[in-house]
């Protein structure tokens, strides 16, 4: 892979990194929300010293990243060449966008009419933030706020393993299309379905927020991987 593929693939890495995460975490943090989004695309070669420049920091944070990306699958050692980015087969999208529409849609029925005033709030907030941080371009942001969002309701559940299992299928994602649709209105449009999932959630509409909540995750096999819909 050339080496300005991996330049162009780094930039913007050198943003200034927040105290509260050890800087292992932050930087697998962000370089995985830039894999998911598509900013560094599959087949992408990365190396430590290259990303240690990038982050300001020594190697050992930056290789210890990689290597639990790696074992998260998202990148694949490459020997003397540091580490490719891997990708993920329209196949298994498919069958991860299955498994979290059987187990995130259902549950919406039974929440709906049993949010309270306090957690409608919060959610909204969450909404917003992601409609702010997808018009903005700011993908970790993005990814971080629709994690939470999503995470929360399935905690209203009060089934933590429910919670458990979703966070890890959202940790196999990718959504290699995002960063090309902040370039449409198609990122807006999904963007602001947190919103109208919260709205149909208060409004008791279970048969409706079920429904919502398919076509939202379908988007991950659909525009959010660049693929078109039906």
């Amino acid at each position: 892979m050339p080496h300005d593929t991996e330049a162009r693939a780094v930039t913007g890495f050198e943003s200034l990194l927040a105290p509260a995460e050890s800087l292992r975490e932050q930087i697998e943090s962000r370089l995985a929300s830039r894999i998911v989004s598509g900013e560094i695309p599959p087949g992408a070669v990365l190396t430590v010293p290259t990303l240690a420049g990038d982050f300001g920091v020594s190697a050992t944070p930056v290789r210890e990243a990689m290597l639990n990306l790696a074992r998260r699958g998202f990148l694949r050692p490459m020997r003397n060449r540091g580490f490719e980015v891997t990708e993920v087969s329209e196949d298994e999208l498919n069958q991860l966008c299955e498994v979290r529409t059987l187990l995130e849609a259902p549950p919406m029925r039974r929440l709906a009419g049993r949010l309270d005033e306090a957690t409608a709030t919060e959610l909204r907030d969450l909404a917003a933030r992601i409609v702010d941080a997808g018009r903005e371009g700011r993908f970790t942001e993005y990814l971080t706020a629709d994690t939470t969002f999503h995470l929360r309701i399935l905690e209203l559940t009060g089934n933590a393993k429910l919670v458990e299992v979703v966070r890890e299928l959202r940790q196999q994602t990718r959504l290699v299309g995002l960063a090309h649709l902040a370039e449409t209105d198609a990122l807006m449009a999904t963007a602001l379905e947190h919103t109208e999932l919260v709205d149909l959630l208060v409004a008791g509409d279970g048969e409706g927020a079920e429904a919502l909540m398919r076509r939202h995750i379908g988007h991950v096999g659909g525009v959010w991987s660049g693929r078109d819909e039906d």
